[in-house]
């Protein structure tokens, strides 16, 4: 009997740990209690989230979203991925699967099914607001209204208003290395996605924010933070050029807009003497950290996101660039205003 009860014990053990270690919680509240800082019980925000959706997911749910604007029942590509994840308890790396969790939904809702009617009181459905609230907090503000001005003339446009961080013909490659090992310093692991290309490319703003962060730091060498209007992204510029890493009269505290030129790939960093080459391959390191409560920013329980596939979707909205007269900055040669939604 004791055998017999030790071996359930185990199995339970093991599917827990395995349960816990695909990152998936039993309960919307259990994932927003989860790593708790000691001074910081009380506080109910999310402490904890992976963005593990592949490129295809993305694809599929945005277009979807753009297909559909203007429809009778249009689509929020947020919320087909937020089911998706809810539905298969948050393992998106199943493609195939996933995908198709996302065609039936889109068939459903657009045979008069609403999101509230197929997740509210669904106890298979507990997870969808936790979803929709990590997933939301990384794409929000990603697609929308905006207004592309040419030659004087604006056409009012519906998809991607967000920009690839590396400018419009200039190329660039990268892998998956989220989580991989750094030891300069200190051992920890990497928190971003470096982008290989050559020293002086156009590095581009992401997304509407402002600068929170410029300067030297001895990890990322010339550094630049932006942080969105509603303070729940920071962006991570790092290892931009020697001598010249930021665009010309770019200081704290400026707003720069989604398609922006902002800096130049470099390889500083590595060294706590500033303007030191002490990266072997020139790269961008981008990151994007996920910020739920303010004491995330700096704290102990910061959240960063793997961006890798948010870069491959990126791939295609790249900015074109244009050389100032002086020949010092580079400078976006498209207009977009960005018509705010939400």
């Amino acid at each position: 009997m004791n055998k017999i009860k030790n071996n359930i014990v185990l199995v339970v053990f093991v599917c827990v740990s395995a349960l816990i270690s695909a990152g998936l919680f039993i309960n919307y509240g259990l994932a927003k209690s989860a790593h708790n800082d000691e001074t910081d019980e009380t506080k109910d925000y999310i402490k904890w989230m992976e963005f593990n959706v592949k490129i295809s997911t993305l694809q599929k749910a945005l277009k979807y979203d753009i297909d559909s604007y203007g429809t009778e029942i249009p689509l929020n590509w947020i919320e087909l991925l937020s089911y998706a994840a809810a539905k298969n308890w948050g393992n998106l790396t199943e493609e195939k699967k996933v995908n198709k969790y996302i065609d039936d939904l889109a068939k459903t809702l657009k045979n008069g099914k609403t999101i509230g009617e197929l997740t509210e009181n669904n106890k298979n459905m507990k997870l969808y607001g936790y979803y929709y609230e990590t997933f939301y907090s990384v794409l929000g503000g990603f697609v929308g209204e905006y207004e592309l001005v040419e030659n004087d003339t604006v056409t009012k446009k519906y998809g991607l208003k967000v920009f690839s961080p590396i400018a419009k013909n200039y190329g660039y490659s990268h892998y998956d290395d989220f989580g991989n090992s750094r030891s300069y310093g200190y051992r920890r692991r990497h928190l971003g996605n470096d982008l290989l290309g050559g020293v002086g490319t156009p590095v581009i703003a992401v997304e509407d924010g402002y600068i929170e962060a410029i300067g030297w730091n001895q990890y990322g060498g010339w550094r630049i933070g932006v942080r969105t209007h509603d303070k729940k992204k920071y962006y991570y510029y790092a290892h931009l050029r020697k001598g010249h890493p930021f665009v010309s009269g770019l200081k704290e505290g400026d707003f720069v807009q989604s398609g922006d030129v902002i800096g130049y790939l470099g390889m500083t960093g590595y060294s706590s003497k500033e303007d030191t080459n002490n990266i072997q391959i020139p790269h961008l390191h981008f990151g994007l950290q996920v910020i739920f409560d303010e004491t995330q920013k700096d704290g102990i329980n910061q959240i960063w996101i793997d961006v890798y596939n948010i870069v491959n979707l990126l791939e295609k909205n790249k900015m074109p660039v244009v050389k100032n007269e002086a020949g010092t900055d580079y400078t976006r040669a498209r207009k977009i205003n960005n018509i705010v939604t939400d």
